[in-house]
């Protein structure tokens, strides 16, 4: 069975969830499919269009905790993003269409931002998710700045908010869904109790 994996480079839980998704889908034999989104537009969709959580300091404060506490969960490195300009970087999987190359990508994309706190707009960022897929620097940047890339983008969330994905990290199977990194072991029990 495909894992669908609604995420968007901003969320640290989206980072958290990419790991163990990797671990599962290996260990049961499925296929992930990645399918970047905006985010923001998901949740105004759905009418939510209240504060996100980086604008609310109290809970802003409490999340960092907590997701340092996944991270040591699932012994990752996880480093606080300096801004959330994640755009770009979305859009940027739809450079390759094929499916081994974007796991890659977002493999390295999580990493040279949550795992090492960079910027996920910042030049560094692209080079290095470039440099470990082989691609051209050059010609990934105007791809990230073409019409083409937003496009895909665009169909891409538009996909999400049709099958009813109101946050990230999403995971879908047929029409069944997880939302959060805390529910992949109900996802685990579907897929275990699902293969064939």
């Amino acid at each position: 069975m495909n894992i669908n994996f609604f995420f968007d480079f901003l969320s640290p839980f989206s980072y958290l969830a990419s790991f163990k998704l990797v671990e599962l889908a290996e260990e049961t034999g499925n296929k992930i499919i990645y399918h970047p989104i905006d985010l923001a537009k998901a949740k105004k969709a759905i009418g939510n269009i209240g504060p996100t959580n980086r604008d609310m300091p109290v809970k802003l404060s409490y999340l960092k905790q907590d997701i340092d506490r996944w991270a040591s969960l699932y012994n990752i490195p996880l480093k606080f993003i300096p801004n959330f300009n994640t755009e770009k970087l979305n859009k940027g999987m739809f450079y390759s269409d094929d499916e081994s190359e974007q796991a890659k990508y977002v493999k390295f994309a999580f990493f040279f931002t949550w795992g090492k706190g960079n910027a996920p707009d910042s030049q560094l960022v692209f080079d290095e998710v470039c440099n470990g897929l082989g691609w051209n620097i050059n010609d990934f940047l105007n791809f990230i700045e073409s019409d083409e890339a937003s496009k895909k983008y665009q169909k891409s969330t538009e996909n999400a908010i049709n099958k009813y994905v109101f946050g990230v990290p999403t995971m879908m199977v047929d029409e069944y869904m997880w939302w959060g990194n805390d529910r992949i072991d109900f996802l685990k029990q579907f897929l275990y109790k699902n293969n064939k």
